[in-house]
């Protein structure tokens, strides 16, 4: 009647996958003993009832039957993947402080960097390359420097919003770029921390997200050390668009 008569307990429940593995003459000889007329579940079951021992191996959600006609509908949704760029840029001044904050890890230091929020240039710059590989705006649009209740804001619930945006149009991330440009802090004592912290946010291994640091030589802003800029680069992949009509 369409109705729940109860609810299995789930520990002691496994997804099985098709089609399943054995050796050619085990299949033959389970499948010259299955009762005519009875629709076999899957191949397990055929070997289990000839008597041979099924056992269960990881799987991979990924590795999809390809039955019915909507199970390649559904594959090539899978397979039918578009690659996007971004970059980002982004630009904060020194001021009074003992704190800098980077790519979501706090540098001591003698001062501190300066804006509408905590001011991670780093943060800051990728949020912005993400949006702008999915097109849709910038970290400005979405956090206006104008409203108050991003006033000290922690940069990694911007760039959150961006990556929740991005997974609910059926992105991922692929790897990121980040390049600080500063004299001061030193950042490689604290790169492998940014580097550990921007994959946690996004996802990703470790080798898929590179942190660096450049001086600008003593020249401009950055090298009058008046403030310091990031830059950054990603590649993430979503689901290919259809193709418009002629």
């Amino acid at each position: 009647d369409g109705l729940v008569a109860g609810t299995e307990p789930r520990e002691g429940l496994w997804r099985a996958q098709t089609p399943q593995a054995a050796r050619l003459k085990t299949f033959r000889d389970a499948f010259a003993v299955w009762p005519a007329g009875e629709s076999p579940t899957d191949d397990a079951a055929v070997v289990e009832r000839a008597g041979r021992t099924v056992r269960l191996v990881p799987g991979d959600p990924r590795l999809m039957k390809l039955t019915y006609p909507e199970d390649f509908a559904l594959a090539e949704q899978m397979i039918a993947r578009e690659t996007r760029i971004g970059q980002g840029y982004d630009v904060h001044r020194w001021g009074p402080g003992d704190t800098a904050w980077l790519c979501g890890v706090a540098i001591p230091h003698d001062q501190a960097l300066v804006g509408h929020s905590d001011a991670d240039a780093g943060l800051h710059a990728l949020t912005d390359a993400i949006l702008g590989a999915m097109g849709d705006g910038d970290i400005g649009d979405h956090f206006p420097p104008s409203d108050p209740q991003w006033k000290g804001a922690a940069s990694d619930r911007f760039l959150i919003h961006a990556l929740e945006r991005m997974r609910a149009r059926g992105g991922r991330i692929v790897n990121a770029d980040v390049t600080l440009i500063c004299e001061q802090p030193k950042i490689k004592p604290h790169r492998l921390a940014m580097r550990e912290r921007l994959a946690a946010l996004l996802e990703v291994p470790l080798d898929a997200v590179s942190v660096k640091a450049t001086t600008s030589e003593g020249l401009g802003f950055t090298g009058r050390q008046e403030g310091l800029a990031a830059q950054a680069v990603v590649s993430l992949t979503l689901p290919a668009r259809s193709a418009s009509p002629a």
